[in-house]
């Protein structure tokens, strides 16, 4: 139909000079699309990179075992794609913060507990799990992870904005992670007997002085 078209407006009936021009549109057009296409599919990837997804939360009988963090910036946070950085110099009682905050917001996630969410995580980080929160109830399902064990942990990067610190920290720990019904508590996913590990980025912020706070978590999806 380009042939015809093209051939015509330059006098040239089906074919010749509207034939050749035609056929290079064609292409360009070609080329276009699939120009759109390639950019389409990476951004969806780059996208979901970005974001994470459950969230395991709860624990019982934390604090069992040896936890312990490894040097700050060495194989993990390269494993993970992390920039290795700490702009603020990150301390022991940093990292036992950190630790203490995985136990706290995941105790305060399982019992569904909204205040003690405010008192652990930024705003945006409350209205994120609340959403969780909220859609396991509209299914009729509540998260339970039971024995808890942290196994190690590694500061990825730290920075400063203006006032405020930043750390993201590669968290690695075990646990049971089922999710039950709410009405009759039967087992509607997981293993309610084999501890599964998990390793998520969680990012902590606080202002200059202030206490370390949940900002934001990110699954991570090994290889």
């Amino acid at each position: 139909m380009f042939n015809g078209i093209f051939g015509m407006l330059f006098g040239h009936g089906f074919g010749g000079l509207g034939g050749g021009f035609s056929f290079i549109l064609q292409l360009l057009l070609i080329g276009g699309l699939i120009m759109l296409a390639l950019r389409f599919f990476s951004r969806n990837n780059g996208s979901a990179a970005a974001v994470g997804s459950g969230f395991p939360f709860g624990q019982q009988n934390y604090g069992t075992g040896a936890p312990a963090y490894t040097a700050p910036l060495a194989g993990a946070a390269a494993a993970y794609g992390a920039s290795k950085t700490d702009e603020i110099g990150i301390t022991q009682n940093d990292l036992a913060t950190f630790e203490r905050l995985l136990a706290d917001v995941q105790a305060a996630f399982t019992r569904e507990d909204h205040q003690g969410l405010r008192r652990l995580t930024t705003p945006e980080m409350v209205s994120y799990l609340s959403e969780e929160l909220a859609d396991n109830a509209t299914r009729g399902l509540k998260n339970e992870v039971s024995n808890l064990r942290f196994l190690n942990g590694e500061v990825a990067e730290a920075w400063r904005e203006g006032t405020r610190d930043y750390a993201t920290v590669a968290l690695h720990w075990s646990a049971v992670d089922v999710m039950r019904n709410r009405q009759t508590s039967a087992i509607a996913d997981g293993d309610p007997v084999n501890p599964v590990e998990t390793t998520e980025l969680w990012t902590f912020t606080r202002e200059a002085g202030g206490e370390w706070l949940l900002s934001a978590i990110q699954d991570i999806t090994k290889p």
